[in-house]
């Protein structure tokens, strides 16, 4: 018997996604409030707790609300939201992160679906942190560059509406100045450093697609490692992976630009080693589709380990999204 899944909060722009991931599976049955009830809370937690799995696209505190609705002990919960990312209980879901996190995944009750950026720079920091390439406690810097629908709903208004009152043309602007992103105390905690790391993220005049940048000066770690080194602490990390690629040396050096849109549609992520042996210095690079292994396509693989489902179920696909979804 196919899995019920309610996906709470289907409307917003990660809910569409997974949604239209799902739509055409016989092996999950997507459940929906009738449109006579959306507007009734009793419905809503009905639905909530008649599905076999419950994925939240809602703002933190609607999350942390729609947990406690849920009485029913056999509903398991993937949380696209902040709410849960760094809490006991909840499981973290980034297969890829580290050795028997997809297992814990698998088993959990509750998964808390990573952030978009987080997902690129922990991609970067976690293995070289494992390895002890990276201390702990080393001061971490972070710049990243995502579309513009990583905002939602708001900012999709902001850049496309042209009768919107916040419509902008501004081709690239950067925020988060006081240095208090949401994302930070997860890319922290699940980084495994001891700081939270200096973020700097900007947002450009383009839908979906991101860009997340970790510089390293290698003359300064106290194992003063080679871009080689990197790179094999790398390959070996993400080995037999299917969505985590690590671009070789090669390819990295005959590279002289890239672009935040190449995974776009995808649940793809791509890891670069750049830099000069010689200057002793390396740009870590991920590129990654801020919608796809951000957000909805991180989602549905979560939700394919927690019912015992093939991983890569609906996403090997190119996906097409618009904001007419």
């Amino acid at each position: 018997m196919a899995a019920k899944v309610f996906i709470d909060g289907e409307a917003g722009t990660t809910g569409l996604q997974i949604r239209q991931r799902l739509l055409g599976r016989t092996d999950v049955e997507l459940i929906s409030i009738e449109s006579a009830r959306r507007k009734d809370p009793q419905a809503r937690k009905e639905m909530l707790n008649g599905a076999d799995v419950a994925i939240l696209c809602l703002p933190d505190d609607a999350a942390r609300e729609a947990v406690t609705l849920i009485e029913n002990k056999a509903v398991r919960v993937i949380d696209a939201s902040t709410a849960h990312r760094t809490l006991d209980g909840w499981a973290y879901g980034f297969p890829e992160m580290a050795k028997g996190q997809r297992e814990a995944i698998a088993k959990a009750r509750f998964v808390a679906n990573p952030g978009c950026y987080p997902t690129g720079f922990i991609a970067l920091v976690r293995p070289l942190v494992d390895s002890g390439l990276l201390p702990r406690s080393w001061p971490v810097t972070v710049n990243a560059v995502s579309g513009y629908t990583g905002g939602g709903r708001k900012m999709i208004e902001e850049f496309e509406d042209e009768a919107s009152p916040v419509f902008t043309r501004a081709p690239y602007r950067v925020y988060a100045l006081s240095l208090a992103h949401k994302h930070v105390p997860e890319m922290r905690s699940h980084g495994g450093l001891d700081h939270a790391p200096l973020f700097a993220p900007a947002v450009g005049r383009y839908a979906q697609g991101m860009i997340v940048e970790v510089p390293l000066p290698l003359y300064a770690l106290p194992a003063k490692p080679a871009l080689a080194d990197l790179h094999a602490t790398f390959a070996k990390a993400y080995a037999g992976e299917h969505f985590v690629d690590v671009a070789t040396l090669d390819e990295a050096a005959s590279i002289t630009t890239l672009a935040p849109e190449a995974l776009n549609g995808t649940n793809r992520l791509k890891l670069y080693v750049f830099g000069s042996d010689k200057l002793g210095q390396a740009r870590l690079v991920a590129v990654l589709d801020n919608l796809g292994k951000g957000a909805s396509g991180a989602a549905v693989q979560n939700l394919n380990l927690m019912l015992g489902l093939p991983e890569t179920a609906g996403l090997d696909e190119l996906f097409e999204w618009s904001t007419a979804a």
